[in-house]
């Protein structure tokens, strides 16, 4: 299970050039402190850069007004105690609190986010302190860590449930910032974009999204560098014999749309998938589409059979007949067949393991018909 972390927010560019300053104003009330200042800073690493100042009146009244470099995440804060506020320029908000826990004890008004981001972070503390209990309780009673984890896996479930609501009801929100410290980028990249994506969209100019906005192309292009075979990517071409011994190579067919499909005699759902195939095959073929079949056969007259009785009438056969040792399959890191890649016209992926519909559904979009 991911472990999440309290510090909320990424490294600030202090030195933020094309910045804009803003102008705020957050006042209130702090009782039950004895505290006489308030400030405006930011917090990282657990430690504050302050930017503004305010003294507490003896009814604990403040009033904090001035200039900040740029809008962004900050923190009002009491001491070691801080509520959190995303601030941009003319921001106005009203913020009391409880000086023994202003966390815990405060409300804002003027400021939707300056909320909905306070509430994401108390419910990740939540978590977080029973995350580390139930460790705690493992490294105790280490006999009982099954259970122990079942019950934390709940726990998680219920904590993952309400981070989907969150997101849901903070669409385009500068609130949505620490989601992205709870997500699992390796399963849940496509929330990340998109998380990513509307920050990007609805506070352009803080120096934390341009640290998330830099640190999402770089997470970006090491998750395609993993992927090789991700769309747009240029396809590997190989060669190999065809049917007859002559050589055939994928770059021969550039111009088409090719359906590389590996496959063969002995792959039951190969078998039934090649009808498929075959009636796409005949729709799309004077449009432009073909398709290389590669066999992982190590019997030739077993292969030509195949492609004998399933009525595989495009031309493109190869095969060395090394069975699972086939060279272009290992080049394309063939774990499983039937496996698909749906390569366009310049050479490029558009896809990969496609069957049935779903290969139906993207000749459809691609030819138009």
């Amino acid at each position: 299970m991911k472990a999440f972390t309290l510090i909320l927010f990424f490294v600030s560019s202090f030195i933020a050039f094309g910045q804009q300053p803003i102008t705020v104003k957050v006042s209130g009330n702090i009782f039950n402190t004895k505290r006489d200042s308030v400030y405006i800073s930011q917090y990282y690493n657990n430690t504050y850069t302050d930017f503004l100042r305010g003294r507490l009146d003896k009814k604990g009244n403040y009033t904090l007004t001035g200039k900040l470099p740029y809008k962004d995440y900050y923190v009002l804060r009491v001491g070691r105690q801080h509520v959190h506020v995303i601030l941009k320029d003319g921001s106005d908000i009203k913020l009391n609190a409880d000086g023994k826990s202003i966390f815990a004890f405060h409300t804002i008004t003027g400021s939707d986010e300056s909320i909905a981001i306070n509430e994401f972070v108390n419910e990740l503390q939540i978590f977080n302190a029973k995350r580390d209990s139930a460790a705690a309780m493992i490294k105790r009673n280490p006999e009982n860590s099954q259970a122990i984890n079942q019950s934390l896996q709940q726990v998680y479930l219920q904590f993952t449930s309400f981070r989907t609501s969150f997101v849901a009801r903070n669409p385009n929100s500068p609130a949505l910032l620490p989601v992205i410290s709870t997500l699992d980028l390796n399963k849940e990249f496509t929330t990340y974009e998109a998380v990513v994506k509307q920050l990007t969209e609805c506070f352009s100019g803080s120096p934390n999204i341009e640290a998330v906005k830099n640190e999402f192309v770089q997470n970006k292009k090491r998750m395609e560098s993993m992927n090789f075979l991700a769309p747009g990517k240029e396809a590997p071409v190989f060669t190999q014999n065809d049917i007859n011994g002559k050589p055939l190579s994928l770059a021969d067919l550039r111009g088409k749309v090719v359906l590389l499909d590996f496959w063969a005699s002995w792959c039951g759902p190969c078998r039934k998938e090649n009808p498929n195939v075959v009636a796409l095959y005949k729709k799309y073929q004077d449009a432009g589409f073909t398709v290389m079949s590669v066999s992982l056969d190590d019997n030739k007259a077993a292969w030509l059979a195949a492609i004998q009785k399933d009525g595989l009438i495009w031309p493109n056969h190869v095969s060395d007949l090394k069975k699972w040792s086939n060279e272009a399959s290992k080049l394309y890191q063939v774990s499983g067949i039937p496996f698909t890649v749906l390569i366009d016209r310049e050479g490029k992926i558009i896809d990969t393991k496609l069957r049935g519909i779903e290969l139906e559904q993207a000749l459809k979009t691609i030819f138009g018909f």
